[in-house]
């Protein structure tokens, strides 16, 4: 399936719509390279412009700072995210089922799921592995909450809860488990590559330990 996804961003994070022009879109999209390739910490607006050959006020014009930039991208992948749950899970009849796919999707790069965008997928999957906590875990995390930069994490969450919940409506720390799912599925394809004595994957089960240490956790926490 392929289509030019468009999801209904926090006006917050960001001056001018990206989505509305192609300058925009550009930004994004060539941010998205630089960052992936730089790391956000060596990222800057006057790199930015001298790879798309526009001037920084051209930037600023759309984004305040490389963290707004960096919230923007990784909401960008939560709204996917979310998509791409409602799209795989449509058709399956019952909870398990569909806590199983989602669990699937979670172990898997995000350029696996045969859904394409204009923007780079897998740069995104990777942002979000190693950049993506640090749009909370710092000082200013309160204020940003209150503006809802944080819902559609949140509204990811919730909809694994729910599931949780329709699957056994005695387990008390649904929402508790959705955000550590979500979480250990990053975590743990991160330090499969990167940290694996972190972890106990061998090299026979390398493609299949993030998804079967996911659905034990998962499953005898709920069961």
């Amino acid at each position: 399936m392929v289509a030019n996804f468009s999801f209904h961003i926090n006006p917050h994070l960001f001056k001018k719509n990206p989505e509305e022009s192609a300058i925009g879109r550009e930004i994004v999209s060539n941010s998205i390279d630089l960052i992936n390739n730089l790391g956000i910490e060596n990222f800057t607006f006057k790199k930015l412009a001298t790879k798309i050959q526009h001037t920084e006020a051209t930037i600023y014009r759309y984004f305040e700072n490389k963290q707004m930039l960096l919230l923007y991208i990784v909401s960008w992948y939560w709204h996917y995210l979310d998509f791409l749950i409602d799209y795989k899970i449509q058709n399956l009849a019952e909870p398990k089922q569909k806590i199983q796919e989602i669990i699937s999707i979670l172990s898997q790069n995000l350029s696996e799921t045969k859904l394409t965008s204009y923007y780079n997928m897998a740069a995104i999957f990777e942002i979000v592995i190693r950049e993506g906590n640090k749009v909370y875990l710092h000082t200013e995390v309160k204020e940003i909450n209150k503006i809802q930069l944080y819902k559609p994490y949140k509204d990811l969450c919730e909809k694994i809860s729910l599931l949780f919940q329709t699957y056994n409506s005695s387990y008390k720390f649904s929402h508790s488990l959705a955000s550590t799912l979500v979480e250990t599925s990053h975590l743990h394809i991160f330090f499969t590559e990167n940290l694996p004595r972190l972890t106990d994957v061998n090299e026979e089960n390398k493609n299949s330990y993030t998804h079967h240490f996911l659905s034990d956790l998962i499953f005898k926490s709920l069961n």
